[in-house]
């Protein structure tokens, strides 16, 4: 399989292909794309990274990022969509990272919905970036194909850009002895439990953009249960150390962090 060609794009007919091509990944009208092209010649023309990629001259890809805080460190990487299963979106990432690498950056930054197994699995296990923090409902409710009305709740990931990449197909974190379920998926459905143990396992559901479409009940309830466990434990000061099995989160506990009993919630 070859490699994209990604390139920086700089004219306004690139930038409209590139609102084209994410209005056909997110499922909305070319008007309402995720980003406009004059935003992207905007960030484009302010120095900020605009990139997309081409395969046999046809753009199957694309990335908007700027700079972020702290000054002079940090790359916010804004929006990235490609076609799936070829590789374009790592290929993507990996170009992304190389452009903050040569302007003397140290991480990059972006946020992703913390219910979907592949970008969790992409971010943390193949490209080695961690879950800071929790921001719920960060965009309101977005009803395009992909979000189809669920509040927007995303955790902002942070990549190391000093830290060595994965090693190509590594399949994520190993168990933690003694790791116990704080969310455990039971047919369909999260279950919470109550469990004061140093590592902590958060199951996400098989396809949470199709139970949103299936069973709305369901994805409601998924949405509340990793908001209270995932969201709780980041603001108590926990980390994720990675994902495993493309499945579950797998979460340290500081030594001072609470083990709070799940409520169930909607708050």
């Amino acid at each position: 399989m070859s490699l994209p060609d990604i390139r920086a794009l700089h004219t306004m007919a690139e930038f409209e292909s590139v609102s084209r091509l994410y209005a056909g990944i997110w499922g909305t009208d070319p008007s309402t794309a995720p980003v406009s092209a004059e935003v992207m010649r905007a960030l484009a023309h302010a120095g900020n990274y605009v990139a997309g990629a081409y395969e046999e001259g046809r753009l199957t890809g694309a990335s908007v990022a700027f700079f972020g805080e702290p000054a002079g460190t940090t790359l916010h990487s804004h929006i990235t969509g490609a076609e799936q299963g070829r590789g374009v979106g790592l290929a993507l990432k990996l170009h992304q990272r190389q452009w903050a690498l040569e302007r003397g950056l140290k991480r990059i930054t972006w946020t992703y919905d913390p219910l979907i197994r592949r970008n969790a699995h992409f971010n943390l296990t193949k490209l080695g970036a961690r879950p800071e923090e929790y921001l719920e409902s960060f965009y309101g409710a977005m009803d395009d194909a992909i979000n189809g009305g669920d509040e927007s709740d995303r955790v902002l990931a942070a990549w190391d850009l000093s830290a060595p990449l994965p090693t190509a197909g590594a399949g994520g974190v190993p168990l933690p002895a003694g790791a116990a379920h704080a969310v455990r998926d039971r047919d369909g459905y999260p279950e919470l439990a109550y469990s004061a143990a140093e590592f902590v396992l958060i199951d996400l559901p098989g396809d949470i953009e199709a139970l949103r479409r299936t069973d709305a009940s369901a994805a409601r309830a998924w949405r509340i249960a990793v908001r209270t466990t995932l969201g709780g434990l980041l603001a108590d000061g926990a980390r994720v150390v990675g994902f495993h099995d493309r499945r579950s989160y797998v979460v340290q506990r500081l030594q001072t962090t609470p083990a709070h009993p799940p409520t169930g919630s909607d708050q």
